[in-house]
């Protein structure tokens, strides 16, 4: 490529011609397209910010000055542009580059992110700490529509407003259209209010009238309604400019120049700013265009295409869920779906075109989604909440505070439990278990394959009555387990497969995966019993009890990590002189790989379980 292969740091594209960067992002949004078809990853976030990046990097002095990408999905031009171009190939890959943002991977990456609505507080305190420090150099926050929906965004967008602290956010928007004659209108009186002799004049001004005697207060909140009224009809950033935030937009963001025209502006700004940059989401590749959604989030594809490359036609546990809650909802007409943004990933996309006015999606608001459904449940109303594992976190005070100790109706859903895989750390759903079984009244169910999921989510909506959770893993089932098929009991597990050696104890996908370390077993001349418990809380303690009496040892598998798992509590209700084996994720971050490499190097795949029981027994 002409320039692309130049580029190994911020410092070879300030080597450019401002006319040469337009061709340049045209290399990198190629490179882009090309090397996640291969590797998968976030594709149209990342092609709509190509020039918006090469502004950035062009403009600013990184990393002395400070880039927090808000999510950090869209961080791949980014990445290319500080050295790490020719890493692309292994992204998201066991041992190769994150897809996201990480301190311990480059000096350019200045903060963790994962999560949304996370930027501008991260960039408040790291501006907080340059002051303190006396400083001097720029921090931009990069934060897209979406993530402004989160609550927490809004709380630091007030705290940066009544600051006065130096800041720059750019407000990514990759949804609003804008008509030439407002957007040229407003444009203009940014531009007009940004200016340096504007900004002097006013504060000139604004000093006469304060020394007025009597009529300076008068005049001067006459003035400022006048004004006020005037923006409120012309300026689309008022919201901002009321929170204390001087406010500049709306931008082209596929227009390098006005991009750069922009940031040199901004630069001489004092306090909080916030640019409206608009851009278009999976710019430059018409699939990406055209479904935005879809492709968000990729497996490996072809591009000529679109089309991915592994597609596989069963259903995966997130289809069988939004399946099954629509025959549910057919007759039930109390059932409603909770969203936080994720429609298409928690499955519910049939369920909004079937019930459009039983769906609410809060947005990227999970606190908000969690206290709702408590609102709705405390109002004769079944709300089901399908969240990712990893987004419940963000809302675990709302299930204490508004449904646990109300002891209200409310189903979670809880899709990507477990190992998720190649988004790393930020993804990993290992730490719901754990959090849930700590709060009264409530309960918490895993299913062990898709007829069990289907069960659970009847038992839960029809039968059950409080809080109660479905935590299910992300991807597709192709095998069934024993016993499977039984009415669903709260508190009662079920034996998958007998046997007279040593039990074997696991919940959700961990069971298929201890009947596979039976056979393993039955090689070896060992016969294991499988029990599946089916609920992680309340536990079936009777039915396990009755498998260690008979086999006299236990092996509890657990895929989450050891602290407040459900392994602990299994060994807890056994015996004191049972010989047990725990085998869980260990006490640590999980990075980034496929789920089958993590659980593998984990030692928590079926091969080495069987290896860590043969041992165990022979001790």
């Amino acid at each position: 490529m002409k320039y692309l292969d130049k580029i190994n740091s911020p410092a070879d594209l300030k080597q450019l011609k401002t006319s040469e960067l337009p061709i340049l992002a045209n290399e990198l949004r190629e490179y882009i397209i090309t090397s996640v078809s291969k590797t998968g990853g976030h594709l149209a976030s990342n092609l709509g910010v190509v020039e918006l990046t090469v502004a950035m990097h062009y403009s600013f002095n990184t990393p002395e000055d400070k880039i927090i990408w808000d999510v950090g999905h869209q961080s791949y031009v980014h990445k290319m542009l500080t050295g790490r171009r020719n890493e692309m190939s292994t992204l998201r890959q066991l041992k190769g580059l994150s897809g996201f943002p990480k301190r311990a991977e480059s000096i350019y990456d200045c903060f963790d992110t994962g999560h949304s609505s996370t930027s501008v507080s991260a960039a408040m305190g790291m501006a907080r700490a340059r002051d303190l420090k006396n400083e001097d150099y720029e921090i931009v926050a990069v934060i897209g529509d979406g993530a402004l929906t989160g609550g927490m965004a809004f709380e630091a967008l007030n705290d940066a407003g009544r600051s006065n602290t130096k800041l720059i956010i750019i407000l990514n928007d990759n949804e609003m259209s804008i008509s030439k004659n407002v957007g040229g209108l407003s444009r203009y009186l940014s531009k007009v209010r940004t200016d340096t002799r504007y900004l002097s004049t006013k504060k000139d001004v604004e000093k006469i009238l304060n020394n007025m005697p009597f009529a300076g207060g008068k005049v001067k909140a006459f003035l400022k309604r006048a004004k006020d009224a005037v923006k409120q009809m012309v300026v689309p950033g008022m919201l901002f400019e009321e929170l204390g935030l001087t406010y500049m937009g709306p931008i082209d963001g596929h227009n390098i120049e006005s991009l750069l025209e922009a940031f040199k502006t901004a630069k001489n700004i004092e306090g909080p700013l916030i640019m409206h940059v608009v851009t278009k989401k999976g710019k430059g590749y018409r699939f990406a265009e055209q479904r935005p959604n879809e492709y968000h989030g990729v497996s490996a594809f072809d591009i000529e295409t679109g089309k991915s490359i592994k597609e596989s036609s069963v259903p995966s546990y997130s289809d069988i869920f939004g399946k099954k809650l629509c025959e549910i909802a057919e007759y039930n007409s109390s059932v409603v779906a909770i969203t936080a943004a994720m429609t298409d990933g928690t499955g519910l996309t049939n369920f909004a075109r079937k019930f459009p006015k039983r769906i609410f999606d809060a947005g990227i608001a999970e606190q908000h989604a969690v206290t709702m459904a408590a609102g709705l449940a405390a109002n004769g109303i079944v709300p089901v909440v399908a969240l990712y594992s990893s987004f419940l976190q963000r809302a675990y005070d709302q299930v204490i505070h508004d449904v646990a100790i109300q002891n209200l109706h409310v189903v979670f859903a809880v899709d990507r439990a477990g190992l998720v895989g190649n988004d790393g750390e930020t993804h990993q759903g290992v730490f719901d278990e754990s959090f849930l079984m700590q709060i009264p009244n409530m309960t918490v169910m895993s299913p062990a394959d898709y007829r069990e999921l289907e069960s659970m989510l009847e038992f839960a909506v029809n039968e059950f009555h409080g809080p109660v959770a479905i935590r299910y893993p992300r991807g597709t089932l192709k095998e069934y387990v024993g016993g499977s098929y039984k009415k669903i009991e709260k508190g009662h597990g079920v034996v998958a497969e007998e046997g007279s050696d040593v039990t074997i104890a696991a919940c959700g996908k961990m069971v298929l995966t201890a009947l596979h370390v039976r056979e393993i077993l039955k090689k070896s001349g060992i016969d294991a019993e499988v029990v599946n418990l089916r609920f992680i809380k309340p536990l079936d303690e009777d039915l396990l009890l009755k498998s260690v009496r008979k086999t006299k040892k236990a092996v509890i598998i657990d895929e989450a990590v050891p602290c407040g798992s459900f392994a602990v509590s299994v060994k807890s209700a056994l015996q004191d002189d049972t010989k047990v084996l725990i085998k869980t994720l260990p006490d640590e971050f999980i990075r980034h790989g496929s789920v089958e490499e993590l659980l593998k190097e984990n030692k928590m795949d079926p091969e080495s379980i069987a290896d860590d029981v043969i041992k165990f027994l022979r001790r």
